[in-house]
């Protein structure tokens, strides 16, 4: 949603903008186009940080690429001597190179390894969740993050499974959710996306210090500045929503909300990217 960013923000006032997920760089390339003096990006995938170089070259002695999680915020402002930033972005989720990128086992669209860690130098992969959780913690992660309501079943299958042989593809994954669930009668969405959304989130820790980097990007902000952030399910924007009507109810009152409801892209944006269609935008202004 770069349009609805350039327009929260304002890098057309210059200052220095904080993109805690940079990704490929496209929305701090919007930003900086748009009259932003620096950006500094963050993304614990290491393997987008070049792609996110190459996308800023015309910028590059105005960007600094940092291999971080955005939960570190903090500690990645300290260590370069900055107080505060004039505006931060957050896109969550899982992108569209992750998505699409071989071997990184996302998507059930290619039968690969279960991996799905969006930085692939630490944590857990998906297949040794699958072999090492226990059937109740399967049916819980399955129902909590994907919000399945066949998260038993599903669970009952996997642990069965895995005691023939070890489940190590997305193309065996999917088989198996959908012969455990199979797509009921009017169903668009492929019976294995919500377990797929499930996993993901468990193994990349998605929502744990979500609302906790919420509150400390906003005491990041310099007064006037804003913080935009980009969801693309319902258990993020939650959260999102939660954490900022908080912090603009707190005793300090530091914080206004800028979007009661969320913003969504417009029709020609979900036609050039038909992923954007589940995206939400929340903003905020710090007051003080």
């Amino acid at each position: 949603m770069p349009t609805e960013v350039v327009a929260l923000l304002e890098p057309c006032n210059g200052g220095r903008f904080l993109d805690c997920t940079v990704g490929t760089g496209g929305h701090a390339r919007v930003l900086l186009e748009a009259g932003a003096d620096g950006v500094l990006g963050c993304d614990r995938d290491g393997e987008v940080l070049p792609l996110a170089a190459a996308t800023l070259a015309p910028w590059a002695e105005r960007v600094e690429l940092v291999h971080a999680d955005y939960r570190e915020l903090e500690s990645v402002l300290d260590r370069r001597g900055l107080a505060s930033v004039d505006g931060a972005l957050a896109d969550l989720g899982v992108s569209s190179v992750q998505l699409a990128g071989e071997g990184r086992g996302f998507s059930f669209r290619r039968d690969e390894p279960l991996d799905m860690r969006m930085d692939r130098s630490t944590g857990a992969t998906a297949a040794e969740v699958l072999r090492d959780a226990s059937e109740q913690t399967l049916a819980d992660g399955i129902f909590e993050y994907g919000e399945e309501r066949h998260a038993r079943r599903i669970a009952r299958a996997i642990v069965a499974a895995r005691r023939r042989q070890p489940l190590t593809s997305t193309g065996q994954l999917a088989a198996l959710v959908r012969r455990a669930a199979p797509r009921r009668r009017g169903q668009r969405i492929d019976p294995a996306t919500r377990t797929f959304q499930a996993l993901r989130i468990w193994v990349n820790r998605e929502l744990e210090g979500l609302a906790e980097f919420l509150r400390a990007v906003c005491r990041r902000l310099r007064a006037g500045a804003r913080l935009a952030v980009i969801t693309f399910h319902s258990l993020e924007d939650r959260i999102v929503k939660r954490a900022l009507r908080e912090l603009e109810q707190g005793p300090d009152g530091a914080v206004r909300v800028l979007t009661k409801r969320p913003l969504r892209p417009g029709r020609e944006e979900i036609r050039l990217n038909p992923r954007a269609r589940s995206a939400k935008l929340r903003a905020a202004e710090r007051l003080a």
